[in-house]
């Protein structure tokens, strides 16, 4: 399945950042051990553009800002329709698995820690979202990406069949 993916550049948006994890990492040398950190972080403005980004780096404050800068390198648009997601999808990335579904008005953010972050960062306020695989957070944020990048815009379905909007919903 071809995957949708439009890039934003981030100069000029008001972008919220959130950091998913932060891991300590060991490397074993000669004297001991040496310590660093990696940070994973999603930002987004809250109305269908988010992004993801992978920092790594000796202290956790140079980590997360590495990975803030790599996040706005990689901001893609996601389809919100009235708040929620048109359709439902699911997504895969490793042993990560997520399925994500549309909610009524009022409804909130069901889900997990990793998915909660990216869909609130992209702007969705009501989702019934599900990790269904590993709860490594790498993982499920990249998953959580692939589903939110296979969704279709009910605007663009209606352009590549032909019929107005009204016929998609309604059939």
């Amino acid at each position: 399945m071809k995957q949708n993916v439009t890039k934003v550049k981030s100069a000029d948006l008001e972008l919220t950042e959130k950091v998913v994890a932060i891991k300590r990492v060991a490397k074993v040398v000669k004297g001991g051990r040496r310590f660093s950190f990696s940070a994973i972080v999603v930002v987004g403005n809250g109305d269908g553009v988010a992004g993801y980004g992978l920092g790594k780096a000796n202290e956790v404050t140079d980590a997360i800002t590495k990975g803030i800068d790599d996040a706005k390198k990689n901001l893609m648009k996601v389809p919100v329709l009235k708040g929620t997601v048109p359709h439902p999808q699911k997504g895969k990335f490793g042993g990560g698995r997520v399925l994500i579904k549309p909610a009524s008005a009022g409804t909130g953010v069901i889900a997990g820690g990793a998915m909660r972050a990216v869909l609130e960062s992209a702007g969705v306020h009501d989702v019934l979202a599900k990790s269904q695989g590993s709860s490594n957070p790498h993982n499920v944020v990249k998953a959580t990406f692939d589903a939110l990048l296979k969704l279709r815009d009910p605007r663009m379905v209606a352009d590549q069949r032909g019929v107005k909007l009204s016929k998609v919903f309604n059939g």
